[in-house]
């Protein structure tokens, strides 16, 4: 699996965790994406597992970890943050 592929999956997954939490938000947009490959993949599928770190009034942060399917070790972390538009008043 190529390394875009990887920061795409980390990316959604941050995605959903924020939209999980406050619903579809136009506007909201991945500000930073720091992403740190660590191994060489199977040649399985990937899944990836996202934790909200911190969701502000502007700002969520979300760590992903990506691992081969049927296996524990982590091949890739990421660390995304999401800039999250003003609500009008």
């Amino acid at each position: 699996m190529s390394g875009p592929a990887l920061m795409t999956l980390a990316d959604c997954t941050a995605w959903l965790a924020i939209v999980s939490q406050i619903g579809p938000v136009a506007l909201s947009v991945t500000t930073s994406l720091h992403i740190d490959f660590l191994r060489k993949p199977a040649l399985v599928d990937v899944e990836a597992e996202g934790r909200l770190l911190k969701l502000g009034r502007r700002l969520a942060v979300v760590e992903v970890a990506m691992s081969s399917v049927g296996s524990k070790e982590v091949i890739a972390k990421a660390q995304v943050t999401y800039s999250i538009p003003p609500t009008p008043s």
